[in-house]
């Protein structure tokens, strides 16, 4: 637990924390992670399970991330800690020969982990010029300069990491040792984010689709941070802005981000655009509105373990959770939280502290075509429908099988979190007895209306063990959303003789999933999350050959609430007991809701 300051809940009505909460979190963070410090600080070896980088380059990371937590609390605060008086001397001792030398930055294939922890210093450098860089002699700065210029010679990897070396860059000619080298660095990031922005205020991280948590954290706080620091504008506000008007939707009224996507360690720095876009002013939000999104989201990991009696943060969600974590993930991989701390630029008389907390948004269904999401809120939870996001990348083929259980299933929420042990909101096709996964996702449209909307993808099953894909099978899938309730719909083609179809529902400790249409079997299967160690997933079961359609009736909470359907042809109409009908038409594809 963190000893924090008195709740003022007539200035904070809904999570009673203010500036000073921030400051204490910050300050209590770094005193707990500096125990763990190497003798003159390059590293802070924090216990836990080492990532596949080493541990050299997990000491770094300690080092790294918590140097920008104090870069931000310092630039816009003081230093009454001396903070940087520490991080000085590590930055010399990790950039000279000795026992503490960082290691060098490579390409991303070859323990690359470095690069990415270059940005974090060279940001870091930038905010805190005048207390760090400045009092270093010629020596220890062209130290440093070289050791960051290798994020400028080495390959990243093809996505969010151009923004390091571009970070990198920024830096260096902040203080007058920029060159082409530098110029090219960042012309290479911002083109390629040029080629990954797909509208809406959201961009793919690399090539493919993958639309997730990264957005906020690194694809939009880097360039417009940058901006804001150089006191420039370019077209990278205008959709941190926009990004904010749908992304500031996706947190429940607990304060909780969506459990969706990679990354999921860092926890609070899911709020980190809705701080930027206060610090910068470029948001459509409240400033009383951006401090209810950026706390409650503090406060919703404080409150439910994320920090361990060591006063550390931990690797997984609330508290330690092994299946939310990637190989690289490390001690010190949380500490990537360290990136919402840049509210803290904004100074004590900002709005964004001082004006009273605002409301969030109600209930509401709206979709993102550009993404391929439909975003479904009700009763302070909020619901991702993904039928866009896959995270395959650009040269992998349609046959990529391995299940990955925070991009491929149906839908993701605030409340709940992917099972590892039975794939929850999943399809899946079942092929000589092996379960086919959702890979590649190929949007095929979304649209919403006055309280409904929807979504829709196809898909080619894969499978392992065994042939990856099954020939001319294909599944086409529409999400519907009216209010709290949720209608699955798909078509099956292709599917071979003896083949069978599941649907499973939400993995909670009490949900819906009624068959509607093309169903023959039910049963509930016990599993774990996240969330809870009592999770059930419900699951349907039907025969599929050649073409078939399939329905099902779904909410996150136990309804006793139940449409009917009726299928002719390619078209399924659902009745439903307000006296208002959805119908989904897959041959062509349409979705139509109509009253009486």
């Amino acid at each position: 637990m963190i000893a924090l300051p008195p709740e003022d809940r007539a200035l904070s009505p809904h999570t009673g924390y203010t500036r000073a909460h921030w400051e204490a979190v910050a300050d209590r963070l770094l005193n707990a992670a500096w125990r763990w410090a190497s003798p003159h600080g390059a590293r802070l070896d924090l216990p836990g399970r080492p990532s596949a980088n080493g541990a050299v380059s997990d000491g770094l990371e300690g080092y790294a991330r918590t140097f920008l937590a104090a870069a931000f609390r310092v630039a816009g605060g003081g230093d009454p800690r001396d903070w940087l008086g520490r991080y000085a001397e590590g930055l010399v001792a990790g950039t000279k020969e000795g026992p503490e030398e960082w290691p060098p930055i490579l390409d991303y294939h070859d323990r690359g982990q470095p690069m990415v922890e270059s940005a974090s210093i060279a940001l870091g450098l930038r905010l805190t010029r005048p207390w760090l860089w400045d009092r270093l002699d010629g020596g220890e700065q062209d130290r440093v300069e070289e050791w960051l210029r290798g994020a400028l010679r080495h390959v990243p990897a093809p996505n969010n990491w151009y923004l390091f070396p571009f970070t990198v860059a920024g830096f260096l000619e902040s203080v007058g040792r920029g060159d082409a080298e530098t110029a090219r660095a960042r012309t290479r990031a911002l083109d390629l984010l040029e080629v990954w922005y797909r509208g809406q205020g959201w961009y793919s991280d690399g090539d493919g689709r993958a639309f997730d948590h990264y957005n906020g954290w690194a694809l939009h706080l880097y360039p417009v941070l940058d901006n804001h620091l150089s006191r420039t504008s370019t077209q990278h506000d205008d959709r941190l802005r926009e990004h904010l008007e749908t992304f500031s939707r996706l947190f429940g009224d607990d304060g909780a981000p969506l459990h969706f996507g990679r990354s999921l360690t860092y926890r609070f720095a899911a709020a980190s655009a809705v701080a930027l876009g206060a610090v910068t002013g470029h948001t459509p939000l409240a400033p009383g509105v951006s401090r209810r999104l950026l706390s409650g989201s503090l406060r919703y990991f404080l409150d439910r373990g994320a920090v361990d009696a060591n006063g550390l943060l931990t690797l997984g969600w609330h508290g330690p959770h092994e299946p939310t974590l990637q190989f690289y993930s490390g001690p010190a991989s949380p500490y990537w939280a360290s990136k919402a701390f840049v509210g803290l630029l904004a100074p004590a008389d900002h709005p964004l502290w001082t004006d009273i907390e605002g409301d969030t948004p109600g209930d509401a269904v709206f979709s993102l075509p550009k993404t391929g999401f439909l975003v479904q809120s009700a009763h302070g939870v909020v619901r991702l429908h993904n039928h866009g996001s896959d995270h395959v990348r650009s040269h992998e083929g349609e046959s990529a099988a391995d299940d990955d259980p925070h991009y491929g299933r149906q839908a993701y929420s605030t409340s709940t979190g992917p099972s590892f042990t039975v794939a929850d909101n999943h399809f899946a096709v079942v092929v000589d007895g092996v379960r086919s996964v959702r890979r590649r996702v190929h949007p095929l449209g979304a649209g919403h209306g006055d309280g409904w909307g929807w979504a829709a993808s196809s898909h080619l099953p894969a499978f392992t063990p065994g042939p990856p894909l099954v020939p001319g099978l294909r599944v086409e899938s529409v999400t519907v959303a009216v209010g709290p309730h949720e209608l699955r719909a798909h078509r099956v083609i292709g599917a071979p003789p003896d083949a069978v179809v599941e649907q499973t529902g939400w993995a909670a400790p009490d949900s819906t999933l009624h068959p509607l249409h093309g169903w023959a079997g039910q049963d509930e299967i016990p599993t774990a999350t996240a969330f809870t160690d009592h999770a059930r997933v419900r699951r349907l079961t039907g025969p599929a050959h050649g073409t078939a359609l399939h329905a099902a009736f779904a909410s996150l909470t136990p309804t006793t609430y139940r449409p009917t359907a009726r299928v002719t042809g390619t078209t399924i109409e659902v009745d439903w007991p307000d006296g208002s009908r959805t119908t989904v038409d897959f041959e062509p594809l349409t979705v139509r809701r109509s009253r009486g």
